[in-house]
C-alpha cells in the first residue's frame, strides 16, 4: 500500500465546505427537497384542517391520518426503486425517471382531492390522498437515493443533507401556512390546485439533476432483480448488510430511530384542528407560520449542522430531542391564553426544534447505507422512525375527545401536548446508550492490531 493510500484524506475547512453551496446539485437538491416536503401534510395535518372545516369529528381526523402509513410501507416496493428503470421514463436515468414519475402521479392526486373535496364523501378524497401519500413516498425512496449517491464525501453528504431540509422546511411552511391564507380567501379546492402546480418546482429538478453514478459498479455486479438471486439479494441483502455492518448494534439503532420522532408525530393530527378550536383564525395561524417558519428552520439546521461537526452525531441527537420534547409540551401553554405573542414564541420554538432534530436524524441514518442498497436501507431506516408514530398518531383525536370529557376540550389539549412531550424521554436514554456502546466497539477496533 502506498503512503498515499495510508495518509487520512485531508478534512476540508468550513470555507471549502461553504463555497460547494454553488454547486448546481445543492440547488437541485434544494429543489428536490421542496418537492418531499409539499405533499407530506396535504394528506395528514393540513387535509385536517379542510376536513375540521367541514365538520369532520377528531376521531374521524385521526384515524384518516393513517394514509400516512404509505410512508412507513415504502421498504416494501424501494427494492424495484434500487433495481428497476420506469418505463419510457427511464432513458432520464433510474433515479431520474423515478422521481419524475412519483411527481407527477403527486400532482394529478393533489387536482383529484380538489375536485372532489370533502363533500364528495371521506372515501372518495381518502382515495386520493392515499394515491398522493404512495407517490410521494416513493418519490422520497428515490430523493433520499440521489442525495446519498450524489454527495462526494462526508462534508459534501451533510450539505446536500441540510439542503435538502432546507427545500423541505420551506415547502412544510407552504402546505401548512401559505395555504392556510389561500384557503381563508379562496377556498380549499384552490389552494390544493396551487399546491399541484408547485410540484411543478420538482419536476424541473428532476429534469436538471445529473444521474448518480457512484453506486453503479456496485449495482453492475448484482444479478438482475428477476433472477432468483438478484430478487433475494434486492429483498433480503439490504438486512443482511446492515447487520453485517452494525452487528446487535443494528437493533438498538432501530429501536433509538423509531422513538426518536414520536414528539412530532403523536399529535400531528391535532395541530390545525386545535387551532380551529382555540378560535385562531386562518390569517392568524398563517401570518404566525409565516413569521416563525423560515427563520426557525434556517436557524435550526444551520445549527444542528455545526453541533453536528463541532460535538458529533450522538451529542446532536440528544439535544434535538430535549427541544423536540420542551416544543411541543409548549402547545400545553396555548389553552391558558391565546396571546398571539405566546403563540409566536410557541410556534417558533417548535419550528426550530423540529428543524433541528430533523437534520440531526436524516445526517445519522444517511451515516448507516452502505452502496448498493441505498434506496431500500434508506427507505428501512425512514421507515422505521415514522412507524410507531404515524401508527399511534390515528388515536390521537379518540384520545383527545375521551379525556375531553372528564377534563374538557381545552384541558384534554393541555395533558395530550404534555404527555406528547414526555415522549421525549425514551429516545434520549437509548440515544445515550447507543453512543457509550458505539464508543465501546470503537476503542475495541482501534485497540486490535493491523
Amino acid at each position: 500500500m502506498t503512503a498515499d493510500a495510508k495518509s487520512p484524506r485531508r478534512k476540508r475547512t468550513v470555507l471549502e465546505v461553504l463555497g460547494q453551496i454553488r454547486q448546481p446539485k445543492v440547488a437541485v437538491m434544494l429543489a428536490l427537497g421542496f418537492a418531499s416536503g409539499l405533499p407530506f401534510l396535504l394528506t395528514q395535518n393540513t387535509l385536517g384542517y379542510w376536513l375540521r372545516d367541514e365538520g369532520t369529528s377528531l376521531k374521524v381526523i385521526g384515524f384518516i391520518s393513517w394514509v400516512g402509513l404509505a410512508y412507513v410501507l415504502k421498504p416494501f416496493w424501494a427494492p424495484i426503486v434500487d433495481r428497476v428503470d420506469v418505463p419510457l421514463l427511464g432513458r432520464l436515468g433510474r433515479r431520474r425517471g423515478w422521481m419524475l414519475l412519483s411527481q407527477i402521479v403527486v400532482a394529478g392526486g393533489l387536482i383529484g382531492m380538489a375536485v372532489v373535496g370533502p363533500g364528495g364523501g371521506l372515501t372518495a378524497i381518502g382515495a386520493f390522498a392515499v394515491a398522493v401519500a404512495f407517490a410521494s413516498a416513493t418519490q422520497d425512496i428515490v430523493i433520499d437515493a440521489w442525495r446519498i449517491e450524489a454527495a462526494d464525501g462526508a462534508d459534501e453528504m451533510g450539505l446536500l443533507s441540510s439542503a435538502a431540509q432546507l427545500g423541505y422546511r420551506v415547502a412544510i411552511l407552504v402546505a401548512d401556512a401559505a395555504i392556510i391564507a389561500g384557503a381563508q380567501h379562496f377556498g380549499w379546492p384552490l389552494s390544493y390546485v396551487a399546491m399541484a402546480l408547485l410540484m411543478g418546482i420538482g419536476v424541473a429538478a428532476s429534469l436538471l439533476a445529473f444521474e448518480p453514478s457512484r453506486a453503479d459498479a456496485v449495482m453492475h455486479e448484482k444479478a438482475p432483480l428477476w433472477t432468483p438471486r438478484g430478487f433475494f439479494d434486492a429483498i433480503v441483502g439490504p438486512f443482511i448488510d446492515f447487520f453485517a455492518t452494525h452487528k446487535a448494534l443494528g437493533l438498538l439503532m432501530l429501536a433509538a430511530i423509531a422513538a426518536y420522532r414520536l414528539p412530532d408525530f403523536l399529535m400531528g393530527p391535532m395541530y390545525n384542528p386545535y387551532y380551529h378550536d382555540l378560535g385562531l383564525s386562518k390569517d392568524v395561524v398563517a401570518v404566525v407560520r409565516a413569521a416563525t417558519g423560515l427563520p426557525g428552520a434556517f436557524a435550526g439546521i444551520a445549527i444542528s449542522g455545526l453541533c453536528a461537526v463541532r460535538f458529533g452525531l450522538f451529542p446532536t441527537l440528544i439535544v434535538g430531542s430535549v427541544l423536540q420534547g420542551f416544543g411541543t409540551a409548549a402547545f400545553a401553554l396555548l389553552t391558558l391564553s391565546h396571546d398571539i405573542g405566546l403563540f409566536t414564541a410557541v410556534m417558533a420554538l417548535d419550528n426550530f426544534a423540529q428543524a433541528f432534530a430533523g437534520v440531526a436524524l436524516v445526517a445519522y441514518m444517511s451515516s448507516l447505507t452502505g452502496l448498493g442498497y441505498t434506496a431500500t436501507q434508506y427507505a428501512l431506516l425512514s421507515s422505521t422512525y415514522a412507524f410507531l408514530g404515524k401508527f399511534l398518531k390515528g388515536f390521537s383525536g379518540a384520545a383527545v375527545e375521551g379525556m375531553a370529557q372528564t377534563q374538557g376540550l381545552m384541558g384534554a389539549y393541555a395533558t395530550a401536548w404534555i404527555a406528547t412531550g414526555l415522549t421525549a424521554i425514551p429516545p434520549i436514554l437509548l440515544v445515550l446508550l447507543l453512543a457509550r456502546l458505539q464508543s465501546r466497539r470503537d476503542a475495541a477496533a482501534a485497540a486490535q492490531p493491523a
